[in-house]
């Protein structure tokens, strides 16, 4: 399991009530499910590959989340190391590189890639990555691809996947690239095939490096720097959570965080394994997930008697945290997830803390109107896009569009301003993102200014990290807001701003 455990870390799950979900991406409201592709039967099929299948059906028939559903699938077949390992590749550089596969099998089958039936792609994809970008015997590739065409499609597909994969085994890697460029309608688009991101999600990235103070003779290469950190997998990052286990302690080959005081980087295996993680004294969490909730609780001394809230809690890492340091000063903390499933997520990442934290099940949104000033310190890790996050969740850049930023963008208003509502007078509010896009978070900073004149202030997040890391952390445009990086701090793309309620 660890190629899973490793991909899958800081994963959130889907859906939710309007207002209801937070920590991180693509929690929507209820939706009008598309009819899921009838998963592949058990056959003559390597188990690695059949369930990389699974999973990649899943998650474009059903909008399920890899990083959720791959762990559980490979608990279930009993997978070796090896094989659990070849299946979060398989899965994730799937997943990770299907925009670029696209491109190749509409030139090698001459079909535009929305005629291909949906199981049929889900197979040639599988097998392009195969062919394309590892190691694989090439008539391995092919021969398997078939049998699971034959499985999940037509008897008619297996002679189309055959061909088509064929093809493709017939020109190099390096050729294919090439010609898929050469597709391209402009340098965005280019960039787009080469880092299989969506054009939109590269723009979007091009205006957040901007606004983060990269200097324009230095913006081709961060952007570079960035697509190529959203394309290779985090190593796998832990938190020792304050008071019920020192960093040391945790062994099993872990190393103390450069970049986070409580945080932990792991070797390769399956987190399950280590104690702590099983007995939960220790997370799965990344460093950027951890200076967010830390700058919260650190921000300045914990008076004993404060009272916290987590107001989109789900799946409880960040509450986590916040209660094992509420824990420490005296304080006490709610954390808020309406979503059935994920309190319960909520509840299994507290349930290691004494005295476990109370968890509501309310709209984020009403919160504010109902129980005005009753916080000391506020944490609104708001839905997004997500696309801060894609090297954990890389199905995340091909499920949001730009016509979804809009909603978002009002949902993070609405609990932005539900938290003050909430807030006593002189109390913290910290607005998390897990998304760069400058809608979600500069632009969220400046309207919550405009909107609370005279009763928020802006407290400077980037003093309050640079003393959370003693300095390790990587700062861009010299504001009060934080914007981590991948390919500068090797954390998800965390965006943090705090407040103080005058």
């Amino acid at each position: 399991m660890s190629g899973a455990a490793r991909e899958g870390q800081g994963g959130s799950a889907g859906g939710g009530r309007r207002g209801a979900s937070g920590g991180g991406a693509d929690r929507r409201g209820p939706q009008r499910r598309k009819p899921a592709t009838p998963s592949p039967k058990p056959g003559p099929v390597q188990p690695a590959r059949r369930i990389a299948l699974e999973v990649i059906t899943a998650v474009r028939a059903d909008d399920a989340y890899a990083n959720l559903l791959l762990p559980s699938k490979i608990a279930a077949a009993h997978l070796d190391a090896a094989d659990a390992g070849l299946a979060t590749e398989l899965t994730y550089g799937t997943l990770r590189m299907r925009g670029y596969y696209d491109r190749v099998i509409e030139l090698a089958s001459g079909r535009p890639i929305d005629e291909i039936d949906g199981a049929v792609r889900d197979v040639l994809e599988l097998g392009c990555h195969q062919i394309l970008s590892m190691r694989v015997a090439q008539h391995a590739a092919v021969n398997e691809s078939v049998e699971l065409a034959r499985q999940v499609a037509s008897r008619s597909a297996t002679g189309f996947v055959n061909g088509v994969l064929r093809a493709i085994t017939r020109t190099p890697a390096s050729e294919w690239l090439e010609r898929a460029m050469d597709t391209a309608t402009d340098d965005d688009d280019r960039l787009a095939v080469a880092a299989s991101h969506p054009a939109w999600v590269i723009r979007a990235f091009r205006r957040a490096l901007v606004a983060d103070g990269v200097p324009p003779d230095d913006l081709p290469f961060q952007l570079d720097d960035l697509l190529e950190s959203d394309n290779t997998p985090a190593r796998l990052s832990l938190t020792a959570l304050p008071g019920l286990i020192e960093r040391d302690a945790v062994g099993h080959g872990t190393e103390p965080s450069p970049l986070s005081p409580i945080g932990l980087l792991a070797p390769t295996g399956d987190p399950a394994g280590i104690p702590a993680v099983h007995e939960g004294t220790a997370r799965v969490q990344d460093e950027g997930s951890q200076l967010a909730a830390l700058a919260l609780t650190r921000a300045r001394p914990i008076t004993a008697g404060e009272r916290w809230l987590d107001l989109c809690a789900g799946p409880g890492g960040k509450t986590a945290v916040l209660a094992a340091e509420a824990r420490l000063g005296g304080a006490t903390v709610i954390g808020n997830e309406p979503v059935a499933a994920r309190a319960g997520l909520v509840r299994r990442a507290i349930a290691a803390i004494p005295d476990a934290p109370e968890v509501w099940e309310r709209d984020g949104t009403t919160i504010g109107a109902d129980d005005p000033e009753s916080f000391d310190r506020i944490l609104v890790d708001a839905p997004c896009t997500g696309l801060g996050a894609l090297r954990r969740r890389p199905e995340a850049r091909w499920r949001k569009t730009p016509g979804d930023v809009a909603a978002l963008v009002i949902l993070q208003q609405e609990l932005i301003d539900s938290a003050v509502r909430a807030l006593k007078p002189g109390g913290l509010l910290a607005y998390v993102t897990c998304s760069p896009h400058v809608a979600e978070t500069r632009g969220q900073v400046q309207g919550a200014l405009r909107r609370w004149d005279g009763v928020l202030e802006q407290v400077d997040a980037q003093a309050v990290l640079r003393a959370v890391t003693d300095g390790a952390v990587t700062l861009g445009a010299p504001d009060a807001a934080v914007q981590l990086w991948p390919h500068r701090n090797n954390t998800d793309a965390m965006f943090v701003a705090l407040f103080r309620k005058l």
